[in-house]
């Protein structure tokens, strides 16, 4: 009879491969063995630290969930106060969210202070949107819509310097809020008498097709101002050669 010389056989009809296995195995298990006495302590340890991280960050998660339901509670309600014109208790209401909401509702709850104090104070206003314009926590559109928002209460009392200063850089031909910015430049420097200037503004409302329509109207009115103006200096200035 022959015999497989590939598989030698053992007792029991185990094979040789089978018993360098079993050897390997129990080698295996000797190891183990042997590196969970020596760092047993540490990889309990280490268990025990990945235990008590995943249950903080649970209850963390949980408090903020929590936190952010109440701040979002909270908010509607000082809305509420606005909407039924009680001013002074939405604006301590929006007050008391910025100071100590979570940071989303914090932030929007700034801007709704604003706007409620705006309308009694609007220097007081304009420290507040410049605040959030120099927030750099506060996304980059929201700190130049603070920025609009505080030229917009200055329009009628700053000098044209200070509002081009604060302005022009919102006017640029890719800003978002360059529509808005450009009619505020218009309209401060009509005030101060530059006509030139106010003009160029109006007009490059005009020409600019993604200029909503009701802006685009009212440019075009305020071009007509301008027009008005020119044609009183022109006058003006012929009288004396009479």
């Amino acid at each position: 009879m022959g015999c497989d010389l590939s598989k030698p056989e053992l007792t029991n009809g185990r094979t040789m491969s089978d018993f360098i296995r079993e050897v390997d195995e129990e080698y295996r298990r000797d190891r183990a063995i042997e590196v969970w006495k020596r760092y047993k302590k540490w990889i309990i340890g280490a268990a025990a630290l990945i235990v008590l991280a995943t249950a903080g960050w649970r209850v963390w998660e949980h408090q903020r969930k929590l936190s952010a339901e109440a701040a979002g509670s909270q908010f509607e309600s000082a809305v509420q106060l606005a909407r039924e014109g009680k001013d002074k208790e939405a604006e301590a209401a929006f007050l008391d969210i910025a100071r100590s909401g979570p940071p989303g509702y914090s932030m929007l709850a700034r801007f709704r202070a604003a706007a409620e104090i705006g309308a009694r104070d609007p220097e007081e206003a304009v420290k507040i949107y410049d605040a959030l314009a120099a927030d750099s926590r506060v996304d980059p559109v929201l700190q130049n819509a603070a920025r609009l928002r505080a030229a917009l209460l200055m329009v009628d009392s700053a000098d044209a310097v200070q509002m081009k200063q604060r302005v022009e850089p919102l006017a640029a031909p890719t800003a978002p809020f360059r529509h808005s910015a450009r009619e505020l430049l218009g309209l401060s420097a009509l005030r101060a008498g530059d006509l030139e200037n106010a003009g160029r503004w109006f007009d490059m409302i005009i020409a600019d097709p993604q200029a909503p329509q009701g802006l685009r109207e009212r440019a075009s009115t305020m071009l007509g101002l301008v027009a008005g103006g020119r044609n009183a200096e022109i006058k003006s200035g012929e009288t004396p050669n009479k």
